[in-house]
């Protein structure tokens, strides 16, 4: 009886062994990996954190009184550099830090990430992307304002500008934590994976497959290959710190845009009768969520919001690094800057991507997701050659997007270790570049959103405590500037008058010589009728 219990219990014992090697054979690592991102984005991305996102750009929208919507021409004056002090501190002007700050808000979260949006949360999550950026603007004015007027110093005395610098010098020694907890976060969510997943994937879909170099399934050696091609190619940059950074965004990101935008914008008035359609359908669905939520407007809104939070970045932090080495010193000018990416990135690159994919109708009859969905967009809308447009502009897009999240990533170790140290950051990095290209884009994406949910608590919370002395600052400085411009208006209004005076007076001088010419003019006269008498 005993032996048979022990053999009972020896059977039992190997059935649970064998179970349990069995599931951890099937749930790889990068399957446990996938499991463990979903439960944190999902854990994140709650109802706390979008109160402070959205409930916070809400604030600072209504707290400013709508001044930087109402002065958006005069951020356009600072773009162009109207405005421009060479001898401010600082290591870039201000249209090499919007395009810096753009090389990583344009990019693969209009092209992959919009189409995420809509496979997750349907035509309506557009709709709160749009109120996410509206609202997003007002919260970029802030934070990138309070970038330029609390910068610090990092260990070897060069001035820095971000959330980890206006939380300590904004708020006080005492808040270190808070900016400790950023700087670690921003480590991984400044992790170049979903750039890498996405160029990855469309040139293994759209290339490497269709020539059989890689098959459906066994794609790790042409991934590897890829992620190989990528480090190579992003490092010829990384190395050069923000300087190159600035110099070579300027040059890419107009490129870019004007590339995807034509190509997306042919589609669309290709299929111009479809649009009224589609943007009503993008109203409705946004409370509704009929289209593919199932009727959970709640998925919606917060798919919504984390791709517009992924997209232009408004609250996270990161950009505020980009805009922090601008060379002003001025804070207000740089968040008038600033507070254009939203409109760029999210309301018109962002829109423009959906509209393409919802008008060729590749959302309902495929089931590609992320830059493959996109792809069947361009595929359908551009016949032969739309795939290799949209290769070409992923690839711009995605390499200027790692660019500039390797100076963010730099930053935030420096600040942490010591900026003598903060270029080992670059090694992690480029270990980022070959995961993100052999990891699935779901565990991509979701550990990518967490950090940036993380990023968003210290930012959004120094940002509102900080916002009376943005607000002051808004106030004194458009003082000062309607009072240059008034006083500039009467110097050119004097300066009329003066003008105006010269040639009144050479006008009466003329007048006088006629007349004196007159009077000579009639005693000639006079003097020949007296000789003919």
């Amino acid at each position: 009886m005993a032996l048979c219990r022990l053999a009972l219990s020896k059977t039992l014992a190997l059935g649970i062994i064998t179970d349990i090697s069995t599931k951890f054979s099937v749930l790889s690592f990068l399957d446990r990996f996938e499991h463990f991102a979903v439960a944190f984005a999902d854990t994140a991305w709650g109802t706390p954190l979008l109160v402070l996102l959205l409930g916070g750009g809400i604030f600072f929208l209504l707290y400013s009184r709508f001044v930087p919507y109402r002065h958006f021409g005069h951020g356009l004056e600072i773009l162009t550099g109207k405005y421009e002090d060479p001898t401010a501190p600082g290591d870039i002007n201000h249209f090499q830090a919007l395009s810096s700050a753009l090389a990583a808000t344009v990019g693969m979260g209009n092209i992959g990430g919009v189409a995420i949006a809509i496979v997750m949360g349907g035509p309506g999550a557009l709709f709160w992307m749009w109120i996410s950026a509206i609202v997003g603007m007002a919260t970029k004015f802030f934070t990138c304002t309070l970038a330029i007027m609390y910068r610090g110093k990092d260990s070897s005395g060069k001035i820095q500008g971000g959330p980890m610098y206006f939380i300590t010098e904004g708020l006080g020694r005492k808040w270190k934590p808070l900016a400790v907890f950023f700087s670690v976060a921003g480590l991984i969510g400044s992790a170049p994976m979903f750039q890498s997943n996405q160029l990855t994937q469309i040139v293994r879909d759209e290339i490497f497959i269709p020539l059989q170099i890689s098959g459906d399934q066994a794609h790790f050696w042409g991934d590897f290959v890829m992620g190989i091609l990528i480090v190579g190619l992003v490092s010829l940059v990384i190395f050069g710190g923000i300087k190159r950074i600035g110099q070579v965004a300027a040059r890419l990101v107009p490129l870019m845009v004007f590339i995807y935008v034509i190509s997306v914008l042919y589609i669309i008035f290709s299929n111009i009768a479809e649009v009224p359609y589609y943007l009503k359908l993008i109203f409705i669905d946004a409370f509704t969520g009929n289209a593919v939520a199932g009727g959970a407007v709640g998925v919606v809104i917060i798919t919504g919001i984390r791709r517009a939070a992924f997209s232009n970045e408004a609250g996270i932090g990161l950009e505020a690094m980009a805009h922090g080495a601008a060379r002003t010193r001025e804070p207000v000018r740089e968040g008038l800057v600033a507070m254009l990416e939203p409109l760029i990135d999210t309301i018109i690159v962002c829109s423009m991507t959906a509209l393409a994919i919802l008008i060729t109708g590749v959302w309902t009859t495929t089931d590609a997701d992320g830059v493959t969905l996109t792809a069947r967009a361009f595929a359908e809308g551009i016949p032969y050659v739309g795939v290799y447009i949209l290769i070409l502009c992923v690839v711009i897009f995605s390499i200027t997007t790692m660019f500039t999240y390797s100076y963010y990533g730099t930053k935030c170790l420096g600040f942490l270790i010591g900026a003598e140290r903060q270029h080992y950051y670059n090694y992690f990095y480029v270990i980022a570049i070959f995961f993100g290209s052999i990891a699935s884009i779901t565990a991509i994406v979701n550990i990518v959103d967490g950090m940036f949910a993380m990023m968003a608590i210290p930012t959004m919370t120094a940002s509102l405590i900080l916002s009376p002395h943005v607000y002051r600052a808004t106030k004194d400085y458009f003082r000062r500037t309607e009072g240059r411009i008034q006083n500039t208006e009467d110097r050119e209004q004097n300066t009329e008058d003066r003008e105006q005076s010269t040639e009144d007076r050479v006008q009466s001088t003329e007048d006088r010589v006629q007349s004196t010419e007159d009077r000579v003019q009639k005693a000639g006269n006079r003097n020949e009728s007296s000789g003919i008498r």
